[in-house]
């Protein structure tokens, strides 16, 4: 975690003005629209928001897919987020910040824009894809949690061709829904509620 990392957030409040829930959410269009509007969002101090449960941090979590199977991973000791160590995980993404952009908040097509740079920090994509925004991803039963809400979205890869660049991201593979059931146990919490709706997730049409 860079000490002086922005990162984007809206209020808890206006999370719980559109409906707060526990788990999957496929209305996303309900949300984002609100979520993404430049009066809603802004910056924090990452150190700060991490520890503030009065204001919920805005999480791309993209789900790679490719032939029915999705990509798996496990997070090595370099993550930055140091409560998922050692856990595996079916999302890539991570926090939106402003070092690309001097933006006080951010719109639908920055936020697009800051998902697919996200993503190709951690992975490379030697491929073409379709990026559909599916649900959003909710749990307040856990510290990490709290303080983030994640915005699930669905890279379907036109071939299986991808290859890690963050050192934190170990044994990458594409795994089946029922490969990903025998290991749920092992699995980040976002990790276990995606897998649980796994075929839902991967059916829903692109809803913005």
């Amino acid at each position: 975690m860079a000490a002086d990392e922005n990162v984007l957030v809206v209020k808890r409040a206006l999370f719980d003005e559109l409906g707060s829930f526990h788990g999957l959410n496929f209305e996303p269009e309900r949300y984002l629209g609100a979520l993404l509007s430049r009066g809603n969002n802004f910056f924090l101090p990452r150190a700060q928001a991490e520890n503030d449960p009065t204001h919920k941090q805005i999480i791309p979590y993209a789900l790679i897919v490719h032939g029915g199977k999705v990509l798996h991973y496990v997070r090595g000791k370099k993550a930055g987020e140091q409560r998922l160590v050692a856990k595996g995980s079916i999302g890539i993404g991570g926090h939106m910040n402003d070092t690309d952009e001097s933006l006080f908040a951010w719109d639908e097509n920055a936020y697009r824009a800051g998902v697919a740079r996200e993503v190709n920090e951690e992975i490379a994509l030697a491929t073409t894809y379709q990026d559909r925004v599916v649900a959003l991803l909710n749990d307040d039963t856990t510290d990490v949690g709290r303080v983030h809400l994640g915005i699930v979205h669905v890279f379907q890869l036109a071939e299986p061709n991808v290859q890690k660049r963050e050192a934190m991201i170990t044994n990458v593979g594409f795994l089946t829904r029922e490969e990903l059931l025998a290991r749920r146990e092992n699995l980040e919490t976002w990790s276990q509620l995606c897998v649980d709706s796994l075929e839902r997730l991967l059916a829903t049409p692109s809803l913005l």
